[in-house]
Formats: C-alpha cells, sequence, structure tokens
C-alpha cells in the first residue's frame, strides 16, 4: 500500500473519479470499476479504496456478492439506508441486480417500457 503522505497516480485518480460519480443508492463492485476502466482488476481498486478512498463516498464500492468493505459493514449499512439504496433481504447485503450502476449518467440508465429514454 502506498504511503499516506503520498499522491495517488494516474490509475489511482481515474478510480477515484470513478467513485465519485456513482449516483446515491446505487453501487459498483471492486471489479465493475476495474472494467470499467479498462484497467486492473478487483484487488488494484481496493488497493486504491484503502489508501485514498476515504474522502469519497466509499460505501458505494462493495463487493461483488453485495457485501460492504471488510471493518465497515455498520458504517455502510447506515449510509445504504439513508441513501435507500436496494438491499437483500436481511438488510445485510446490498440487491446487486437493482442497485449495480453500470457507468451511465442516470438520465440515460432510467428508461420505459419500450425501451425508451424516460423524460
Amino acid at each position: 500500500m502506498p504511503p499516506h503522505d503520498s499522491h495517488p497516480g494516474e490509475y489511482a485518480e481515474r478510480v477515484l473519479d470513478v467513485v465519485e460519480r456513482i449516483p446515491a443508492g446505487r453501487v459498483m463492485a471492486y471489479g465493475d470499476i476495474a472494467e470499467y476502466l479498462g484497467e486492473g482488476g478487483p484487488r488494484q481498486v481496493g488497493a486504491v479504496m484503502s489508501a485514498w478512498g476515504g474522502g469519497t463516498p466509499w460505501w458505494r464500492v462493495i463487493r461483488a456478492d453485495g457485501t460492504p468493505p471488510p471493518g465497515h459493514e455498520t458504517r455502510a449499512r447506515e449510509r445504504w439506508a439513508a441513501e435507500a439504496t436496494p438491499l437483500r433481504p436481511g438488510g445485510h447485503r446490498v440487491d446487486m441486480r437493482a442497485a449495480r450502476w453500470d457507468g451511465r449518467p442516470p438520465e440515460q440508465t432510467a428508461r420505459g417500457g419500450r425501451g425508451d429514454l424516460v423524460n
């Protein structure tokens, strides 16, 4: 892990930019971010989040199974509740089908019955 007094590199800046754009109530898995960027993998995204993600909406970056970052379960659940993030029964995991964000602006992801954009 990079020293805390260092500055994030170009890849880290790109990861953090994606995290900042995840809409409230939506999430991306670590691997989703790497795939979106076309670079790195879940571990690299996790390392960036561990080193520099504290000032971002970190609770919106989760494991592919819908669980929060280890050690941050309680705080993540509080944030999910505040943002009305869809959860699985029991409230301990995000409903990835309902909450996963694909990186498109929100106005492009809200679709009507025939696939038309909703105005």
